[in-house]
């Protein structure tokens, strides 16, 4: 079983990347399930159902997010429905959404980080509670473990491994060289990286990031322009065991 895991998606530029690179891939190397991060694919900042349906037809199967899940207030309502967006599972009782969806004999878990990011609920104790509910017939397990720290993601990667198939992480928009199979059979990498501009500032246009760094007050922010560059996680895992057995990392150019 091949997953493919798409890193945090800028603007409409890495939305046009994906719908013209995903189909292709998923044809050339017949990748069985596709996972995005799109909680700044509106513009650069959350998601709108309308963003939100361009990435399904594109080949998306499930979208995960993050802590800019609130920023665009017309997807609130769609956390609900069928739609296969999630925000974190962490978030405390009450919140609109869901934090996980099986879907294809898949569960995909979406997870936020406390670290430099917010107070939110232990992401460790809330995979404990999930992995107790789900069934054991569940075997692949992928998170997109949304996290500002390195320290943070390694040891979750470390807590989980051989309880899930892959945790990934997403946030911090720099891929990470440190791909790789964890001794009890877990696919980690720290952060998948962004589908977004290249000339920019993790996505956003320099000149109004190095103002808002220059003089410390806030600026509206826009999506950088030109190239873009494709990152992407794939994972291959084992259906009997849900271990995985491979993880390789690709990036492509979009002109």
């Amino acid at each position: 079983m091949l997953v493919l895991a798409i890193g945090d998606i800028i603007g409409k530029p890495g939305r046009q990347a994906v719908k013209e690179l995903l189909p292709g891939l998923k044809k050339q190397r017949s990748i069985d399930f596709v996972i995005a991060n799109g909680e700044n694919v509106a513009g650069g900042i959350g998601l709108t159902p309308d963003t939100a349906e361009e990435l399904l037809e594109a080949g998306v199967d499930v979208i995960t997010s993050g802590n800019h899940i609130w920023a665009q207030k017309d997807i609130i309502p769609c956390l609900d429905s069928k739609m296969p967006v999630l925000r974190p599972l962490n978030y405390p009782p009450g919140v609109p959404g869901r934090g996980y969806l099986m879907l294809k004999n898949i569960v995909v878990v979406n997870l936020i980080g406390r670290t430099f990011i917010g107070n939110f609920d232990c992401p460790f104790r809330a995979m404990d509670e999930l992995l107790d509910k789900l069934t054991k017939e569940l075997k692949i397990i992928i998170i997109d473990f949304h996290a500002e720290a390195t320290s943070e993601k390694v040891a979750l990667g470390r807590y989980l491994d051989g309880r899930v198939s892959a945790v990934l992480g997403t946030h911090t928009h720099v891929g990470t060289i440190d791909s790789q199979l964890l001794p009890k059979g877990t696919a980690y990498v720290t952060d998948i990286g962004m589908t977004g501009p290249d000339n920019s500032i993790i996505g956003d246009d320099i000149d109004s990031v190095l103002e808002r760094f220059m003089t410390m007050i806030p600026n509206r922010l826009t999506v950088g322009k030109g190239s873009v560059t494709f990152n992407a996680i794939l994972v291959d895992v084992d259906k009997a065991t849900g271990m995985a057995t491979g993880i390789e990392r690709i990036c492509r150019e979009v002109s």
